[in-house]
């Protein structure tokens, strides 16, 4: 199995002189296509940050971070957009849906953004069904339930059939039925489309679930075990 993300010696630094602060210190990380790994660690440890910089929202100070064997680093602002929009999902806490547009507009709008791809109508029909809100599809976010509008932007990271897809906190504002439930929808798209998330969170019983954790503290990675063999078995994507 290869690795879809590397992190070598990534550093992040923000401020100057007397206000600098480390935000990542000397990040090495190796992923697999098709893991589901948890990263965990206490507030401000690094966590987002790290998630950040995998995602090309933000550059590192040093080091060098490769999605797909392609350093992000080293690509221009127009090709590092187009790059991410068609490799990298999103997903937030706060959920982040147009307020101005319905679930159907919502789930389409990064397809819309590309010029090169047409929207798959049978693909979003296929996504909003299996994530049960196919009967939404005309509503608009204030119209939904937190766990309603949490599907809404699954269905809208994974539009593009990312390979890598990134979630921050995607449980937090959740209640504890919900959660169960939206963590189960990413296991099964990590299983079906063979993707590869990367999912902070700070609850461990979550992290549990995963194929693997990688702790944070102080901006340094601490550990990343295994928790599951890397083939076979329910526990693994």
């Amino acid at each position: 199995m290869k690795n879809i993300l590397e992190l070598s010696h990534v550093e992040k630094i923000y401020g100057e002189k007397e206000n600098q602060v480390k935000a990542l210190k000397d990040i090495n990380i190796q992923v697999r296509e098709g893991e589901f790994i948890a990263i965990v660690g206490t507030s401000g440890s690094g966590k987002s940050t790290l998630l950040n910089l995998v995602g090309g929202l933000d550059t590192p100070t040093k080091g060098k971070i490769l999605v797909k064997g392609k350093e992000i680093g080293s690509l221009t602002r127009k090709e590092l957009t187009i790059f991410r929009r068609r490799n990298i999902g999103f997903v937030f806490q706060n959920y982040s849906l147009m307020p101005v547009l319905n679930v159907y507009d919502n789930v389409a709008l990064p397809v819309t953004f590309d010029k090169g791809k047409h929207i798959n109508r049978k693909y979003i029909e296929e996504l909003l069904k299996e994530l049960g809100i196919w009967d939404k599809r005309k509503k608009y976010p204030n119209e939904l339930s937190g766990g309603q509008q949490q599907r809404v932007a699954i269905a809208r990271a994974l539009i593009n059939k990312p390979a890598i897809l990134l979630a921050d906190e995607p449980t937090g504002n959740l209640d504890s039925a919900t959660t169960i439930e939206v963590i189960g929808l990413l296991k099964t798209s990590c299983r079906k489309y063979n993707q590869t998330i990367l999912m902070v969170t700070h609850n461990e019983a979550i992290a549990q679930i995963c194929d693997r954790i990688i702790h944070i503290e102080d901006g340094m990675v601490t550990s990343g075990t295994h928790l599951f063999p890397p083939k076979g078995g329910d526990g693994v994507c």
